[in-house]
């Protein structure tokens, strides 16, 4: 089993903090609403992630954050599972929105109907999880409901699963009240689907994925009111994965005004039910700066994750070590304050790392999140980094 540790550093909070002040625009950091649209709770999924209601609220306090929740995946079934999540919900205080998690094998509009009269503000299907496309004749009335109440349905479109972009088109197209969230950034159709959410509003992607490229064309392709913050927490970090967020959205050309959108107003209005906010149009930066110094870190960085990702420690260490010798540039080079910042968040991630080299195996190991957050510090090299980040 692994029950992950959520903690987060004190200086990223810290960190998150002040950009979101920023984002304020005087108003200060509580004026800025993170909702994150993609976070899970559950104790018997078969990939051994755990995650209990009270460490999930602890994770989006310590963040000041809120949450959409539903059920990991659960071999015995979602409707005990549902309850729980609603149960969790109605005892946060607000800090989570619980969704329905549905399975087309169990009476998936009848639980759907169920959860949503209990409460639920929408529902999760995982295509993966549960063996099934979005054609599936089984879910029409599932469709039908969620375009009846305008509900959002998020879906797993991540890794693992065929392209299921042509059916998420033709959904939206025949349900226009369902709100169709294809999580993970639908990166599986993310080559082409971005024109096709420029005609369907209602059409939605979420970030919960570690890949600057891929969350860069996002943004390049797809308007920033179709875009929905998320984490993917437990597997992710809700802190910071917003920081993340904001510095790609940034280095793409969007505006804080759309940022705002993106961090979770916009999340707001679909689970409320109200018309969703016009984000305009996507950035349309298709030829996003590079610098070859910080490009030399960013290779290194994604060979490493992926490598400590499929658990070979060695090779991941062989890459990060090659990462850190790349930061090694001048003390007046202008790359200088972005390598140090990249330099502690691996002397941090390796620490986490390291300690959890004896614990049982995970999903992912502890601290990859930083080396995600180094990668995406390397990949947006015209948004500033703190004057000085130190990491516990």
């Amino acid at each position: 089993m692994s029950r992950p540790d959520l903690s987060v550093d004190a200086a990223l909070l810290r960190w998150l903090a002040d950009e979101r002040e920023q984002l304020g625009e005087g108003d200060g950091a509580a004026s800025v609403a993170l909702l994150d649209a993609h976070t899970h709770v559950g104790e018997h999924d078969p990939d051994t992630m755990r995650c209990a209601p009270q460490e999930l609220i602890a994770h989006l306090e310590e963040a000041d954050a809120r949450g959409v929740v539903f059920a990991l995946r659960e071999p015995d079934g979602y409707p005990g599972p549902n309850d729980a999540v609603l149960a969790a919900a109605a005892d946060s205080g607000g800090r989570l929105v619980a969704f329905g998690r549905i399975d087309p094998a169990a009476e998936p509009a009848h639980e759907a109907r169920r959860t949503l009269d209990a409460g639920a503000r929408g529902i999760k299907l995982h295509p993966r999880g549960e063996s099934f496309t979005l054609d599936d004749a089984r879910l029409e009335d599932v469709w039908a409901l969620a375009h009846e109440r305008r509900i959002p349905v998020l879906v797993h479109a991540g890794r693992g699963i065929p392209s299921l972009g042509a059916h998420a088109v033709q959904v939206a197209t025949r349900y226009p009240g369902v709100r169709l969230i294809l999580a993970h950034a639908g990166i599986s159709d993310l080559a082409w689907i971005g024109r096709q959410a420029q005609e369907l509003r209602n059409l939605y992607f979420d970030t919960s994925w570690w890949a600057p490229s891929d969350l860069l064309a996002l943004f390049a392709t797809v308007p920033a009111g179709q875009i929905l913050f998320a984490s993917d927490a437990p597997y992710g970090r809700t802190p910071v994965t917003a920081l993340e967020i904001v510095r790609i959205a940034r280095q793409a050309g969007v505006d804080d005004r759309h940022i705002r959108l993106v961090l979770g107003e916009q999340m707001q209005r679909l689970i409320d039910g109200e018309e969703p906010l016009d984000g305009g149009a996507p950035s349309g930066v298709t030829a996003v700066a590079v610098d070859v110094m910080l490009d030399r870190v960013a290779t290194y960085l994604t060979a490493g994750f992926g490598a400590f990702a499929a658990r070979n420690a060695a090779a991941g260490a062989e890459m990060l070590s090659l990462a850190r010798l790349s930061c090694a540039v001048p003390a007046d080079a202008p790359q200088a304050a972005h390598c140090r910042v990249i330099v502690e968040l691996l002397d941090a991630g390796e620490r986490r790392l390291a300690a959890a080299a004896a614990d049982a195996p995970g999903v992912l190991p502890a601290g990859i999140f930083l080396l995600a957050l180094a990668l995406n510090v390397a990949r947006t090299p015209d948004v500033p980094v703190p004057h000085e980040l130190v990491l516990d």
